[in-house]
């Protein structure tokens, strides 16, 4: 416990925290806010954090969330957002009375509940919480302040501009909404850094105020949407070119000229300086939408991996797990688990380690059923999913993962130190013999036992169908034959531009007989092997980018009719 944390709420007054949610990647969010969320009764958050935050609030939190855009809504720099109450599921309950987020959020601490007021940035630099934080003082509601990492110095961090230096510098940070001539004319006179926060249809106007105020037309200045997100882009140019950069980026006009910007003036944001320090977007896969065709279960580390590489995963099911259509044969080999019938049990999947754990749920058994059996994994994250049960497996395969290295390691049959000759393979209805064949002529019995049947899922959702079929994903992984199948069978052919993994050449081959063309190879039959694969094709593709001269583009952005460079 953070030992700023305040005693029990009161049953009067109850309290509020008020927490900062950083300028938009959730990983900036700060351990203290996290413990906040954690045991907060009410949500009160922003409509742009409200994802961020969320995930870390206890399940039936109630939530309040932002509702931007209203007609009442009150201009920028006047006030807090107005808010409008919503259940757990963000639908809309009742549509109460909007009310302002200070009596709205003293109104949800009554009664003693603990209540989180969540906004983006930092609650003291980003946000105008001050006038809430006083309406609490006014009416006795004890508060506190998480600080969060403001925009104005998160993103220059992500888009690879320093603030300071060793001979240190004066930085001053400008709101070009509410900014004076007196403020504009201030940070012209100075030579330090210059952060303004405004929005992208405004950049033009902030350098020509800066320009006006005294600044040189030549100052450097790097712009940057959506930062600290996947979808971050920067711009480098000087005070004077900078409407001409947009202009032949085809970045204006546009309809989302109003989406908020950091631009920073100053000599550290030059083009040379930041071309060695932007370590966010010069990610190997940055920004690149990778198909995951596999549950959101079995994608979990799969898809945390792709995101440091700087892409963004999209899961979509090609499997779906039925249970087998008589149980009866799982049902005998679960008793036998019991009395004695094996010396093995041998998991090749996770799913496997799921339907026997469900079988043992429903005859009310637990991990202390495998006392005194041998359990075998074919690989890391079945052998993760076994000890979540909380069964340490005895055999996992030092090298392939794979029913071929398991057999490499699995010791042959010796009656001798082996009582029994037997092996429970508890598995998928279409898993291939290699196993069983393998087992056999290393002397054992094998009971091969369809633990669950996989069918074809159900089509994703047709937005994510014409992405597949039009080149809207910049690469897809393939981490077996059957993945290639249901995918084309369920979503259609994956366009022509975008990248093509495989997890080996089995499932390379069936990619091609469906016409793909693979691009990239998985070293050893592992989704972590693959995924870094994938890592270092993009980063070879960079590289070969930046030698050539030429922009660094996502392949979705080869396709005809997509725009060269996003800013969104």
């Amino acid at each position: 416990m953070s030992p700023t944390a305040l005693p029990a709420a009161g049953p009067e007054h109850g309290h509020v925290t008020f927490l900062g949610a950083g300028p938009g990647d959730p990983g900036l969010l700060t351990l203290r806010a996290v413990e906040a969320l954690a045991s907060a009764d009410v949500l009160v958050a922003e409509h742009e954090v409200l994802d961020v935050v969320r995930v870390h609030a206890r399940s039936g939190v109630a939530v309040v969330n932002t509702e931007p855009g209203s007609s009442s809504d009150p201009a920028p720099g006047t006030g807090a957002p107005q808010l409008t109450v919503v259940d757990g599921s963000s639908a809309t309950a009742g549509v109460p009375a909007v009310r302002d987020a200070a009596h709205l959020v003293m109104e949800a601490a009554r009664g003693g509940r603990r209540v989180v007021r969540a906004v983006s940035g930092d609650p003291g630099l980003d946000a105008y919480a001050a006038e809430e934080m006083l309406a609490c003082a006014r009416a006795g509601v004890p508060f506190e302040v998480v600080p969060g990492v403001a925009a104005a110095v998160g993103v220059p961090a992500y888009a690879g501009v320093p603030l300071r230096d060793a001979e240190g510098a004066d930085v001053r940070f400008v709101d070009a909404r509410t900014a004076s001539d007196r403020c504009w004319t201030e940070v012209g006179a100075s030579d330090g850094t210059v952060v303004v926060s405004t929005t992208l249809d405004s950049v033009a106007a902030a350098a020509g105020e800066l320009v006006a105020a005294g600044r040189k037309p030549d100052t450097p200045m790097t712009v940057t949407v959506a930062g600290t997100t996947t979808r971050q882009r920067t711009w480098t140019a000087t005070l004077g070119t900078i409407a001409q950069t947009f202009k032949q980026a085809k970045v204006l006009p546009s309809p989302e000229g109003g989406r908020p910007v950091i631009a920073v003036v100053g000599e550290r944001s030059a083009a040379a300086q930041r071309d060695q320090l932007s370590w966010f977007e010069n990610k190997p896969l940055f920004g690149w939408r990778v198909l995951v065709p596999r549950t959101k279960e079995q994608a979990a580390s799969l898809s945390d991996q792709l995101r440091s590489y700087g892409a963004v995963p999209h899961e979509v099911p090609t499997i779906a797990v039925e249970p087998p259509r008589t149980p009866q044969q799982m049902e005998r080999a679960v008793k036998g688990l019991v009395t004695g019938r094996y010396e093995w049990i041998a998991f090749t999947s996770v799913n496997a380690v799921k339907a026997v754990r469900e079988k043992f749920e429903e005859y009310g058994l637990d991990a202390r059923a495998f006392a005194g059996i041998k359990v075998a994994a074919v690989g890391e994250q079945t052998a993760k999913a076994l000890i979540a049960f909380g069964v340490k497996p005895d055999l996992v395969p030092s090298g392939e993962q794979s029913a071929a290295g398991l057999l490499e390691d699995w010791p042959p049959y010796d009656p001798v130190f082996d009582p029994i000759d037997r092996v429970f393979l508890p598995r998928a209805d279409i898993a291939t013999e290699t196993l069983v064949a393998g087992l056999i002529e290393l002397g054992w019995e094998v009971d091969d036992v369809t633990a669950y049947r996989t069918v074809r899922a159900s089509p994703p959702p047709a937005e994510t169908r014409e992405a597949i079929k039009g080149g809207g994903f910049d690469a897809v992984l393939f981490t077996s034959s059957s993945t290639v199948r249901n995918l084309v069978g369920i979503a259609g052919k994956p366009h022509n531009v975008t990248v093509i993994a495989c997890i080996g050449p089995a499932t390379a081959k069936t990619a091609e007989e469906h016409g793909l063309r693979v691009d990239v190879m998985a070293p050893e039959p592992s989704v972590h092997k693959l995924a870094e694969a994938l890592a270092d094709f993009g980063l070879k593709r960079r590289a070969a980018a930046v030698e050539a001269g030429d922009p660094v583009t996502r392949p979705s952005e080869r396709r005809p009719g997509a725009r060269r460079r996003r800013t969104t």
